[in-house]
């Protein structure tokens, strides 16, 4: 997936100005595709020159001019070109899947501390994600179109975030520690 797409979709959920998608993006999809407020900005200017978004300049009192894009026909048909691709098989990548499995080669005290640590944020983003469930989607069942499509992927989050403890905990218990 390109940054594009992120944003294109983002953009038709709600049309934004760019510190608002940056905004928006780092409380929804960043929470499953990372982007820096930079290259934010970049994308949206060659999505701009590109025609894929559409921008109108709002002027502000005493702040320089808010300038809030909108997804195009262009940008529109270049999300439904790209939501009809096929998708890949998802990959597994993980930086500390390779670190358990070297563990007897270093450090696993260390390790095992840094296992804590993330087991903690996964916690976290779990009990957010949670929060986020209950807050925004009270009753599931009535869902329908973006808002159900929206719920379905904070439940992959959510799932994930399972995963991640349920896993972490089954490495701590094995090594003798108190995954708590």
């Amino acid at each position: 997936m390109a940054l594009d797409h992120a944003l294109l979709v983002a953009l038709r959920e709600q049309p934004a100005s760019g510190l608002e998608l940056a905004r928006r993006f780092e409380k929804s999809i960043g929470f499953f595709w990372h982007a820096t407020h930079q290259q934010i900005y970049r994308v949206l200017g060659r999505m701009e020159t590109d025609g894929w978004v559409s921008v109108e300049t709002v002027p502000q009192t005493g702040k320089p001019d808010r300038r809030v894009h909108t997804v195009s026909a262009a940008g529109a048909k270049a999300l439904s070109d790209w939501l009809a691709e096929p998708v890949g098989m998802e990959s597994f990548r993980s930086d500390l899947a390779v670190k358990l499995r070297g563990a007897s080669y270093g450090d696993r005290a260390t390790l095992l501390r840094r296992v804590r640590e993330t087991h903690a944020d996964h916690q976290t983003r779990l009990a957010h994600y949670l929060d986020l469930e209950q807050r925004d989607y009270p009753e599931p069942a009535d869902l329908t179109g973006a808002a159900l499509d929206q719920w379905l992927v904070l439940r992959g989050g959510i799932r994930l975030e399972e995963y991640w403890i349920g896993w972490l905990d089954e490495y701590l218990t094995a090594h003798e520690e108190d995954p708590t």
